[in-house]
């Protein structure tokens, strides 16, 4: 009996005459994430990815690898047997046997690609039903809600059992829509912004501020380890970890104390840009939120990216915080996220922040600062952390 992995295709098949091409990123990508896992044959058929071992093989470790690939709408383990019904019943009984044997009901459901097979879909599921109501007389058939159901899929090449498929990553391949810089802080709100435009299938170079001895080297590592977790999904990543101190210093020293904040993210989104030309990145994303502090009213966030060169993308902008933690608990960053180590956000931070700045205020207010200098010294300054999925 051949256990095998089956891959169901998201929103790509909707792709039309350029399909292919994702698909084959999508492979690519499934290739890169099972390598540590053993050897696998994968390839495509009517919409669904294969992979199938090659020898010895850690089963386990791959299925859960593709359950964060982005691409796929569904995955699920399955046992390869002869296109025969008796095989297929065999086999089901087998590989099923345990599950079947905890459930109190069950039904059996059957997709016939192959249509040259002798038995349509509802003939193959009453015989195979029949048969294991028989093997196992103490589960009831329900066919309206049943608690476990038996998959069976006759295919082009092979046929296949398999129970419930548990849901894939979904979105488009990694790779597929470009690259964005991401400023990824130690919070809640930037891991879950960085995985929601990877999940659109775009390539990520996360960048963190970081402001010793204001913030820790925990603080530090706290962000290098949400990193690690957004590369399950992401992929191999390249941190950029900029030194901000001496900016922040100047920029206490030298501008109105209500509008630091304001002037500390315009130089994050000068940064940015600088590693985003140096990467061939399309976009900048961010954590920003509307209204939940003070640099995220309109009027603020306005100010903040009139200096950035390219597309500033806020993908949790509209969503309250109760929506932001549920996603950061389902691609398990909201426990590293809540550890209290501070990020350079909170250093200096004005006991009365101006909320809705004028643009012509922060420009006279920056100009007692050395601008390109500061964010040149810092790009120069960078110091790259390669984090592997």
């Amino acid at each position: 009996m051949d256990d095998i992995i089956l891959l169901k295709q998201g929103e790509i098949v909707l792709k039309g005459l350029n399909r292919k091409s994702f698909e084959m990123k999508l492979i690519a990508n499934i290739n890169k994430r099972l390598k540590p896992f053993g050897k696998f044959r994968i390839y495509a058929v009517q919409s669904t990815i294969y992979a199938e071992p090659q020898g010895d093989c850690d089963m386990d470790g791959a299925y859960d690898a593709v359950k964060t690939v982005f691409g796929l709408a569904a995955v699920s383990r399955a046992a390869a047997c002869e296109k025969d019904k008796d095989a297929l019943l065999e086999t089901a009984k087998r590989y099923l046997g345990d599950e079947l044997n905890r459930a109190k009901s069950f039904k059996v459901e059957t997709k016939r690609s192959d249509k040259s097979f002798p038995m349509t879909s509802i003939q193959m599921s009453q015989y195979v039903g029949g048969e294991l109501a028989d093997a196992f007389p103490h589960v009831k058939v329900d066919v309206h809600n049943p608690e476990f159901t038996v998959h069976l899929e006759v295919r082009d090449y092979a046929a296949y059992v398999h129970g419930p498929s548990e849901a894939g990553a979904g979105g488009m391949p990694a790779g597929m829509g470009g690259r964005a810089v991401s400023l990824l802080s130690g919070g809640i709100d930037s891991p879950v912004s960085t995985y929601m435009i990877a999940k659109r299938g775009v390539s990520i170079i996360p960048v963190h501020f970081f402001s010793f001895p204001y913030t820790s080297e925990l603080a530090k590592e706290k962000v290098i380890e949400l990193a690690r977790i957004l590369s399950r999904y992401c992929g191999r990543m390249k941190l950029e970890i900029v030194p901000f101190t001496h900016i922040q210093e100047e920029i206490r020293a030298k501008c109105p104390e209500e509008l630091f904040t304001i002037i500390m993210r315009r130089f994050m989104m000068r940064i940015s840009d600088k590693i985003a030309d140096y990467n061939d990145c399309k976009a900048i994303i961010t954590g920003e939120n509307l209204g939940q502090v003070a640099s995220q009213t309109l009027e603020a966030m306005a100010v903040t990216e009139e200096c950035a060169k390219r597309l500033v993308l806020r993908p949790v902008i509209g969503h309250d915080k109760r929506e932001i933690v549920e996603t950061a608990v389902k691609i398990g960053t909201f426990e590293t996220s809540i550890l209290p180590y501070e990020d350079c956000c909170t250093v200096f931070t004005p006991r009365h922040p101006r909320t809705k700045p004028r643009l012509d205020d922060v420009i006279k207010a920056e100009s007692a600062l050395d601008v390109e200098a500061l964010a040149e010294e810092a790009f120069r300054q960078i110091k790259r952390i390669v984090i592997e999925a």
